[in-house]
């Protein structure tokens, strides 16, 4: 049996609260530095021009095995397996499901896939030369000794979320050392990234090099996202990635959002008919809000707001960045910790009920069922709760700025927490803003936000599920109390990130 205790990790490391990079080199991809606030990143171009690099990355690869058949997979196996195509490569792509499995009909039926493409899970991992695996983080956690046992001596371990390094480290345990484990982590959905691909814009991601035991796991990394579609693919490391990534996704991703939502379609309500009080939570955040801070970036959506909105802005974000940043430091603790890991693994196999049977969602279903006909006129909202009387709206065109000044006092304490952990500038915009504004609020506005935490994967949905009431009850238990604490609107205005944001959303 393959040894997985020995530890020989090459982490990207945090000194002085500062991101290090490691020096990453490659004889065949061009491995840029971009400077982001006096801090050096690495950032590698993708695109069809890089394609034919490919057969020099992957060379000596005969066969990839795709492991699982969940979100990511599909997506991942289609783009691979069209670019190599595009290109006349050999190389074959492998199905590697467990026998009897639900999923196999399903992968079937996806374009490019045939019975000679699907096979038993093992006996791919067995054969195949590089194996992304793609099945649940239970199931890796679960399987992880059978899997190692399987793989051949000198081949490619690559994940798309280092959730099973984080499970390993809690267990003192590791990889084998006789394989190169590396990840490439798309920053979005795995529909999406289908989606994007095929409309030739794509999904930036993130590699990482755990272990390179021969010198070819960077050239293997880097072939894997440029394959699978990545315009712009960004350094880190395997920890910082799970790290944010489990943070992220319990915070202001889909925890945060699920906990904002609800507050402000109760409080709201109050004042307004629930319908146009669903609009004015969920809906402006997943439309208006979101797409604002796509193209302007939080300070240009700010900046674009009238005098009278900056107030309502200014008075939810101070109080709301104070009641996220306490939580949300809990949340990273937890995660950091590994707690959040012992919990998924511990409550993965209980039964959870929906969330989208609550009052707020079933008027979201009526109103995408009417297709919100009657609000694309003209309708008065009612702020005078907050700070002013302000009415004569075009009630689906206007940012909510009570909505705004919430949810980006949430992401920018969010921002404020990776920065102190340091992570790197890319990896924080990222897991902050381009993933919630590029993927995942476009398909909450199309499908609701509900149904995302109800589809999700089990690891998000747990913590989804977890911290989303705690940080809705905090919200209603402290917005509304002037003795309380509150962040400073000057602190954001003059903000760092801002100039980063900037120059990163070049490179969307």
């Amino acid at each position: 049996m393959t040894t997985i205790f020995k530890r020989v990790s090459r982490y990207i490391l945090k000194k002085n609260n500062n991101f290090v990079s490691q020096s990453l080199t490659s004889s065949i991809y061009n491995i840029e530095k971009i400077e982001l606030n006096n801090q050096n990143e690495n950032i590698i171009r993708g695109g069809k021009d890089k394609y034919e690099l490919l057969n020099q990355g992957l060379e000596g690869i005969n066969q990839i095995g795709i492991i699982g058949w969940g979100s990511q997979a599909p997506s991942q196996y289609q783009n691979i397996n069209d670019t190599l195509r595009s290109i006349g490569s050999n190389i074959d792509l492998k199905i590697g499901l467990r026998e009897n499995s639900n999923s196999y009909n399903k992968a079937l039926q996806t374009k490019g896939v045939n019975e000679c493409n699907i096979g038993e899970m093992y006996e791919v991992l067995e054969e195949s030369d590089m194996n992304i695996l793609l099945i649940s983080d239970a199931a890796q956690c679960d399987n992880y000794e059978k899997i190692f046992e399987r793989l051949k001596p000198g081949s490619t371990l690559g994940l798309s979320h280092g959730f099973l390094l984080g499970h390993l480290k809690n267990e003192n345990r590791y990889f084998p050392e006789d394989i190169n484990v590396v990840m490439m982590a798309p920053k979005g959905m795995g529909p999406s990234l289908r989606k994007l691909y095929l409309q030739d814009k794509g999904i930036n991601s993130s590699i990482a090099i755990e272990q390179d035991i021969d010198g070819k796991a960077i050239d293997r990394a880097i072939s894997w996202g440029i394959a699978s579609g990545s315009p712009y693919i960004f350094e880190t490391s395997m920890e910082r990635e799970y790290i944010s990534d489990l943070f992220g996704e319990r915070a202001i991703l889909l925890g945060g959002i699920h906990g904002i939502v609800e507050y402000l379609y109760k409080k709201l309500s109050k004042f307004n008919a629930k319908d146009k009080a669903f609009i004015m939570a969920s809906k402006n955040l997943t439309t208006l809000i979101s797409d604002r801070i796509s193209q302007k970036g939080l300070l240009g959506l700010y900046n674009s707001l009238s005098y009278g909105d900056k107030l309502i802005f200014r008075d939810n974000y101070e109080k709301s960045y104070v009641i996220c940043k306490e939580l949300f430091n809990e949340i990273y603790e937890e995660v950091e910790s590994g707690n959040e890991i012992r919990s998924v693994i511990l409550n993965g196999d209980k039964k959870m009920r929906k969330v989208d049977n609550g009052e707020m969602w079933q008027i979201c279903k009526k109103l995408e069922e009417n297709n919100y006909k009657d609000y694309y006129d003209k309708k008065t909202i009612d702020f005078s709760f907050d700070v002013y009387l302000q009415d004569d709206y075009y009630f689906m065109y206007h940012i909510c700025p009570k909505t705004a000044g919430v949810y980006i006092g949430g992401m920018m304490a969010q921002i404020d927490i990776l920065l102190e952990k340091g992570h790197s500038y890319s990896e924080i915009i990222n897991e902050t803003i381009i993933e919630a504004t590029d993927s995942l609020n476009p398909y909450m506005n199309e499908k609701g936000i509900a149904h995302m935490i109800d589809n999700c994967s089990t690891t998000a949905k747990l913590g989804a599920r977890k911290w989303a009431p705690i940080l809705e009850s905090l919200l209603e238990q402290n917005m509304f109390n002037d003795k309380g604490k509150m962040g400073n609107i000057n602190k954001f205005t003059e903000h760092k990130i801002h100039n980063v944001v900037e120059e990163l959303y070049k490179y969307k």
